[in-house]
């Protein structure tokens, strides 16, 4: 039988939990930025300012706004490659061509540190943030190109013996592992009987799991497991609960709401 701490886990994995929909109404953007935009903004602090909008309104009625996205100064220093050459610096002012959400229903979802779900709002714009193209972007899109373009294993002629990697008898990671599979023992094969009195056992207290959850519980081959669970229950191939496994309707014995 599975351990009380991988129980618990388990059960906290299918636990509902409540999703604040105090800020579901307002209305936020859906934007595409360039890779090089997005890898810039990870790599500040999360609250410092990374640029500014700057909307239009339309030429003519019935059109789409002007928007400029200018990047923050601080976002433009020169960057090194792997090779130690510097880039050029990104361009500085993009362009949002913005698109409709015809008939979709898209929302943002977020979890903060205490793993609290909350809608973060809708959204109610789509766009793709594209460079304003000028000499220095095309500096930068060649750049980009001559280092994907390098091979990834070169020849470096050495002056003198290395000693930093020395060869070893054995790694750490395989140690661990045959300690980890010594202390576990290889998994026998128990009656078809017990086996299936443990799974509906614990499809007694939740309709859906994953192999890995079942392997765990009842401690069997997971080829001898698969076998059983064919004979009994139904792999779902479809979402909301895809790759996981329930009884068949004809071994099911759920208690109906009142």
């Amino acid at each position: 039988m599975a351990s009380s701490s991988t129980q618990a886990s388990i059960d906290q994995a299918h636990e509902s939990k409540e999703v604040d929909t105090g800020t579901a109404g307002r209305g936020v953007w859906l934007v595409k930025v360039p890779k090089y935009l997005a890898e810039s903004w990870q790599r500040t602090d999360g609250k410092c300012e990374v640029g500014k909008l700057r909307i239009a309104k339309p030429k003519f009625q019935g059109g789409k706004p002007e928007v400029v996205f200018t990047i923050d100064d601080k976002l433009l220093e020169k960057e090194k490659d792997s090779s130690g050459d510097v880039l050029p610096t990104v361009p500085k002012d993009h362009k949002f061509v913005l698109t409709g959400i015809a008939d979709q229903n898209l929302a943002i979802l977020g979890q903060d540190a205490d793993n609290r779900v909350s809608i973060a709002g809708k959204v109610i714009q789509r766009a793709e943030c594209r460079p304003i193209v000028d000499s220095n972007y095309m500096k930068l899109k060649k750049s980009h190109i001559d280092i994907a373009n390098r091979p990834v294993n070169e020849v470096i002629k050495l002056d003198q013996v290395q000693v930093k990697y020395k060869p070893v008898m054995d790694h750490q990671f395989n140690i661990e592992h045959r300690k980890k599979k010594k202390d576990e023992g290889k998994r026998s094969r128990a009656e078809k009987d017990q086996v299936m009195e443990m799974l509906f056992s614990a499809f007694e207290k939740h309709q859906y799991y994953n192999l890995k959850d079942l392997v765990t519980i009842t401690k069997q081959p997971v080829t001898y497991l698969k076998e059983i669970l064919k004979e009994f229950c139904t792999y779902n191939t479809k979402a909301p609960h895809k790759n996981m496994w329930e009884l068949k309707p004809e071994y099911r014995h759920y208690k109906e709401d009142k």
